[in-house]
């Protein structure tokens, strides 16, 4: 089940992150302004974040099969969808139907790896993560063998049938049943257990602060580094793939590291190191400085992730691991969805320099809160 689900992941995140260096060219093939295009994947993230609770909640209440299956199939669905593209409507029924198989597969897969690995959490969860810094370091060398051979809807394809495949395999090895049952969601209850205690309400915070500046961050890290470090393109675009390469490596460590310590401690550590790291690449010049601060940088914002879902899970009750990572998870992705516009608009007034300085702020005002009564 770890290597399904965490398989699934990566295979959507690698479509996912296909999306953002093809976007120009979807942009002319579709004849679309940049705001259109923006609009549409606001729309997949609005549909993405919606969908965490009540699928959550209804993995607890049914089953996780119950969810994840049909997840998965949505997925295979959306994503051959955007290889059938032919105008803007298709595209964006298509973003809207990523959307909300992603939502529909986050939350249940996590609340699944929880039930099963207890003492182990973190480390699984980290692996599970991991699958995004996969699929961003696929989806870039994939994007430039499509547009050089194919067309920017052919990837599309392979992820479709990759997701179909392990669709088959999790049905295939699943020992739970198919199962509906009330439909209502109790998300007074839920809310209720999240913000029961002062530290609980703190940890939400802090994490809301850390998913505001990794929206931000990584959106806008390869336009901030040709707009302020004199980067290429192409340059700027290796450079970011530092991220991921750093992030395949960390989550899993990160993970393993606070099931054997304090997953408060570790996760402290890191946002403070991710200060450290987004300090280093405002001052630098170099591009050896630039490529450092950005792997400092990647190596302490990357552990938040899976500690974050951990956090959250251990405080949950076993039956309802999925309804309250799910609410806490619509919370962190809309905080992750105002950052890009936060970037955009000091970038815009002021400067690069003062949007990434207030992220540090958020940083280490989120060490703060996770540090305290820890």
């Amino acid at each position: 089940m770890l290597v399904t689900v965490s398989l699934g992941w990566a295979t959507l995140q690698t479509g996912r992150f296909l999306l953002s260096p093809l976007l120009p060219t979807i942009i002319d093939d579709l004849g679309i302004t940049e705001a259109t295009a923006g609009i549409a994947l606001s729309v997949f993230t609005v549909a993405y974040a919606l969908t965490q609770y009540p699928a959550g909640e209804y993995s607890d209440r049914w089953t996780r099969t119950t969810l994840v299956v049909p997840a998965l199939v949505i997925l295979t669905v959306g994503f051959a969808l955007f290889g059938l593209t032919t105008g803007l409507a298709t595209f964006m029924f298509a973003a809207t139907v990523v959307g909300v198989g992603k939502g529909l597969f986050a939350s249940p897969s996590r609340a699944l790896l929880s039930d099963l690995f207890t003492a182990n959490r973190g480390r699984a969860l980290g692996i599970y993560a991991a699958g995004t810094d996969v699929g961003g370091l696929l989806s870039s060398g994939i994007a430039v063998i499509a547009l050089t051979y194919f067309t920017w809807r052919t990837p599309f394809f392979p992820v479709a049938i990759g997701l179909g495949i392990l669709t088959a395999v999790y049905a295939a090895i699943t020992r739970e049943g198919y199962q509906i049952g009330e439909p209502s969601l109790d998300l007074s209850g839920t809310v209720g257990r999240l913000v029961k205690s002062s530290q609980q309400r703190e940890t939400l915070v802090a994490f809301a602060l850390f998913y505001f500046m990794v929206g931000g961050f990584i959106n806008f890290v390869p336009t901030y580094l040709a707009a302020t470090k004199g980067f290429s393109e192409s340059l700027a675009g290796l450079t970011f793939a530092i991220v991921f390469a750093v992030g395949f490596a960390v989550k899993p460590t990160a993970g393993m590291l606070g099931d054997r310590f304090s997953r408060r401690g570790v996760g402290v550590t890191g946002l403070l190191v991710a200060a450290a790291g987004l300090i280093a690449l405002i001052v630098a010049s170099a591009d050896l400085a630039v490529w450092l601060a950005v792997g400092l940088l990647s190596l302490g914002y990357k552990t938040g992730f899976p500690l974050a879902d951990a956090i959250i899970l251990d405080g949950a009750p076993a039956d309802g691991m999925g309804a309250d990572i799910g609410a806490a998870r619509a919370l962190f992705l809309t905080a992750n969805a105002l950052g890009p516009a936060y970037v955009g608009i000091v970038a815009t007034y002021g400067s690069y320099d003062l949007a990434f300085g207030g992220f540090v702020v958020c940083l280490l005002v989120a060490a703060g809160l996770l540090a305290r009564r820890d």
